[in-house]
C-alpha cells in the first residue's frame, strides 16, 4: 500500500526528541516494515535523530507580515502586529491555505500516488482531507490529544472559534478516525462523531530496539552510579508530568534510604525549575539530569535503570498513551505510576509494576521504596513486563491494525 502520512504540526520536528516526534518515526517505520511505501509530508523535518524509513518532504512555512495581514483580511479580523499569539495563529492559517497545493505539486513532480492519506491531527490545519479527495482515496485522521483544550490551558489561543470550526471539519471529513486512548474516543463522540467511526489503538514500542539484554555499565560509568539502585524518569518535562511531586517523593525517600539515585532523561519547559528544586532541596547527590538524549540511545539509559516512574498529575483528563511506559516495559523495567487512564491497562499492579492513587505522595514513596529495597522483586517484575510488551505492545501489531482500518472504509462522498 502507498501511504501518504501527513504531520503538519509546527511543534513536532520529525527528527526531534519529544514523544510526538518518536511516535511519528516509530509508526512510519512499522508501516515500512509491513511492506508499505510511505511518503511523509511535514512542516518541520528537524534534527537530532535519523529520518524514518520514508520519503520525507518538508513543506516549509513561508512567513511574512504581508501574509499575516492578508490572512486577517480574508477572515475579517482586526490585525495587531504586536499580538505575538495572534500572529502565530495567522501564520498557521496562511500556511494551511497553501499546504494542499504545495503538497500536491511536490507529489505530482515526483509521481507518487497514494492509496490512503493518513494524517496526525494538528491545530489550525485542515488540508489533509482535500489532498485525499484529490486522489480519491480514504482519509484517516489520528487524534492524539484534545489540542484546543491543551492550547487554552497551557499556552494562548486567540482564534478559538475558528480552531473549533476547523477541528469539526477535520473530524467530519475523515473516513475513519484513530485515537490512542479511550478518553480521546469519548472526546470525539462528545464532538458528534459516531462511535463506529472511531478506533482506539494504544501506542506501541519497538521491542527489538528496547530489550533487557543491553549492557548497563557505559551509562552507569558515565554518571558514576556504581551499584546504587536507580529510579529513571523519561520525558519532556511538561507541567502534567508531575516532576515537583516526584522530587517531593525523593526528599521523603532519602529519609528512609540514602543509596538510591534518580536519573532524569529529557528536557523541556520545566528543566530550570527542576534544577532550582534540586538545589533548594539539597538533592544534588540524589538527582542526576541527563538532558536531551537521542532516541537511539534511550535503550542504553533504560539499561542503567532498575525501575522507572511516570508520576503524572491528576489535574486533567488522562488521555495519554505514554511511550515512556511502553519503552520501560519492553526494556524489562518495572514501572511505578498512578492509577490514571491507560496506565491501569498497561501496568499490571504487582506483576509488571506498581500503581498508586494519583496525588498520594506517601503511596508513591512506599511504592518506590518497596522496589528499591527488593532487587529480586524488581527482576521478576521486569521479566513479566518484557513478556507482556513482546506479546501485546509492539508497534508492528499496532500498525497492522491501523493498516486494516485504513482500508475498511469507503471514500466519503
Amino acid at each position: 500500500m502507498n501511504v501518504l502520512y501527513i504531520c503538519a504540526d509546527w511543534g513536532i520536528p520529525i527528527r526531534g526528541f519529544k514523544g510526538a516526534s518518536v511516535h511519528v518515526r516509530e509508526f512510519v517505520d512499522a508501516l515500512a516494515r509491513g511492506g508499505n511505501e510511505v511518503w511523509l509530508l511535514c512542516t518541520d523535518r528537524g534534527e537530532g535523530n535519523p529520518d524514518p524509513h520514508a520519503t520525507v518532504i518538508e513543506i516549509e512555512p513561508q512567513l511574512s507580515q504581508e501574509r499575516r495581514e492578508k490572512e486577517a483580511a480574508r477572515l475579517g479580523l482586526a490585525f495587531d502586529p504586536q499580538d505575538v499569539a495572534m500572529c502565530h495563529e495567522l501564520d498557521k492559517l496562511s500556511y494551511d491555505t497553501e499546504f494542499a497545493a504545495r503538497a500536491l505539486a511536490e507529489l505530482a513532480e515526483r509521481q507518487f500516488r497514494p492509496d490512503v492519506v493518513y494524517e496526525r491531527y494538528s491545530l489550525f490545519h485542515a488540508s489533509g482531507a482535500s489532498i485525499a479527495r484529490t486522489f480519491e482515496v480514504p482519509y484517516v485522521l489520528e487524534v492524539n490529544s484534545p489540542l484546543i483544550e491543551e492550547q487554552e490551558r497551557y499556552r494562548v489561543l486567540r482564534l478559538k472559534a475558528l480552531a473549533q470550526e476547523m477541528q469539526t471539519r477535520c473530524f467530519r471529513e475523515a473516513d475513519s478516525l484513530i485515537t490512542v486512548s479511550e478518553p480521546l474516543k469519548q472526546y470525539l463522540q462528545a464532538h458528534g462523531i459516531a462511535a463506529d467511526r472511531v478506533s482506539c489503538l494504544a501506542n506501541g514500542v519497538d521491542t527489538r530496539r528496547f530489550h533487557p539484554d543491553i549492557d548497563p555499565e557505559p551509562i552507569r560509568t558515565r554518571y558514576s552510579l556504581g551499584k546504587q539502585p536507580v529510579v529513571g524518569f523519561l520525558g519532556s518535562l511538561k507541567p502534567w508530568h508531575g516532576m515537583d511531586f516526584l522530587l517531593d517523593a525523593m526528599v521523603q525517600l532519602r529519609r528512609r534510604q540514602r543509596d538510591q539515585r534518580l536519573l532524569i532523561v529529557g528536557e523541556g519547559p520545566g528543566l530550570e525549575h527542576i534544577r532550582e528544586r534540586v538545589r533548594s532541596d539539597a538533592l544534588e547527590e540524589d538527582v542526576l539530569l541527563a538532558g536531551k538524549v537521542r532516541h537511539e540511545e534511550m535503550p542504553a539509559y533504560l539499561a542503567a535503570m532498575d525501575l522507572t516512574v511516570a508520576p503524572y498529575s491528576a489535574e486533567q483528563p488522562f488521555y495519554f498513551s505514554p511511550l515512556k511506559v511502553l519503552e520501560s516495559l519492553a526494556a524489562g523495567r518495572p514501572v511505578v505510576a498512578p492509577r490514571l487512564g491507560q496506565l491501569n491497562e498497561l501496568i499490571d499492579h504487582g506483576v509488571t509494576g506498581l500503581l498508586y492513587d494519583a496525588g498520594d505522595l506517601e503511596a508513591l514513596v512506599e511504592s518506590l521504596h518497596s522496589l528499591l529495597s527488593d532487587p529480586r522483586r524488581r527482576i521478576v517484575m521486569g521479566a513479566n513486563a518484557r513478556r507482556h510488551a513482546v506479546a501485546s505492545l509492539s508497534w508492528d501489531s499496532v500498525v497492522a491494525r491501523a493498516v486494516k482500518i485504513m482500508g475498511q472504509h469507503p471514500v466519503a462522498a
